[in-house]
């Protein structure tokens, strides 16, 4: 179909649309935000970032050097969870500990072989450094894990009978390694894709006015609302191309299991995008300057949807005013369906009230967005 057969608002539409898409490739920094920043984003969560503690460096003080005690140290030897080193007397490690070297202290006391031989509980000490809580917790409970397991293999090789439920065998649906790299990657693309729908349009408008073009498009015939489509379809589009360049990234580089289908990825991602180019926009022609655009872009997109999105930090940890802000942020509902569409499937219980949200807080910016973009100059 020819353009000039469309109907006259569509065409103006479509023309300013055109104009924005060869602003976006005239402009090295719409690009490179686009393209090369979710790479560096992925490159930096996918592997310089991790929730996993692995090879945590602890100390073993050895007070009984006798072989149950000795084998009970090869058992923490050979895990994969902690990085050792042993000695004698606990006060030879303790300014590891005070110094962050070392994270924890594991305390085999005198008496443990006796213990074990007189059929007694044998309990060991873990001093584990409180100034790292997760850290500490990790410590405590991999200890746990270690002594529990090296109890069970001892008891079992001198054929005497293990208690019950002695050894805990958990079972983790979805992700059965705890890789935090299956939750950092899909995370990672909801930042990216809010850098590009809050803080690429929060300077769309704003650019107009700087440059004064904005004057000439309003003595236009130019809508409010041809307008506002032409500022958003480009960036739409340029939205769902990183959202594809993510996916694959995601898949292919860094493993991370796909077990949705491409159209509930795309209507998620569509849904999400609403808010996020409405938010930008509104920002854009609130304020009418590109340098506080950006940071008002930054502090009301970008960082509410690294901290309070669940990307990182648990929401239901967080305080009750705080989960209450969240349930206002799209970005929650984004990361939580990108997770659940990598990892679980097409679960549409939990996507559908997801979009519904999305798009109720998209309608709403676009409204305040409509409302402040001024009308027309006749």
């Amino acid at each position: 179909m020819q353009l000039s057969r469309l109907p006259a608002p569509v065409r103006r539409a479509f023309s300013l649309a055109r104009k924005e898409t060869f602003q976006i490739f005239r402009d090295p920094s719409s690009i490179l935000i686009a393209f090369v920043l979710p790479l560096i984003l992925l490159l930096l969560f996918g592997f310089g970032i991790s929730l996993d503690a692995n090879s945590i460096r602890i100390g073993i003080v050895v007070q009984d050097a006798r072989t149950d005690a000795r084998s009970l140290v090869q058992a923490f030897e050979g895990s994969d969870y902690f990085e050792t080193v042993t000695a004698f007397d606990q006060a030879a490690l303790e300014p590891g500990l005070v110094s962050g070297q070392l994270r924890g202290l594991v305390i085999i006391p005198p008496d443990f072989t006796e213990r074990l031989r007189r059929r007694d509980p044998a309990p060991i000490e873990i001093l584990t450094d409180g100034s790292q809580p997760n850290t500490a917790q990790f410590v405590a409970n991999y200890a746990q894990g270690v002594y529990s397991v090296w109890q069970a293999r001892r008891l079992a090789d001198a054929a005497l009978p293990v208690p019950a439920a002695i050894t805990p065998q958990p079972r983790f649906w979805f992700n059965a390694e705890l890789t935090s790299r299956y939750n950092l990657v899909p995370g990672s693309t909801a930042v990216v894709m809010t850098i590009i729908g809050t803080l690429l349009t929060a300077l769309v408008i704003a650019r107009e006015w700087e440059r004064g073009t904005m004057e000439a498009v309003l003595a236009t015939p130019v809508s409010r609302v041809e307008l506002l489509v032409s500022k958003i379809l480009p960036y739409f589009l340029l939205g769902m191309s990183s959202l594809v360049l993510c996916t694959l990234a995601a898949v292919f580089v860094f493993d991370v299991p796909f077990r949705g289908s491409v159209f509930a990825l795309a209507a998620v991602a569509a849904a999400f995008l609403v808010p996020a180019l409405g938010q930008g926009l509104l920002i854009s022609a609130a304020t009418k300057n590109q340098f506080v655009a950006a940071q008002l872009a930054l502090f009301t997109g970008f960082l509410p949807a690294t901290l309070l999105s669940g990307f990182i930090f648990e929401i239901s940890a967080m305080p009750l005013p705080i989960r209450t802000v969240t349930t206002f942020i799209p970005a929650r509902y984004f990361v939580s369906s990108l997770q659940t569409l990598f990892l679980a499937g097409d679960v549409w219980s939990v996507l559908w009230p997801a979009i519904l949200k999305m798009l109720a807080v998209g309608t709403f910016f676009l409204m305040l967005t409509w409302l402040a973009t001024p009308k027309r100059i006749a």
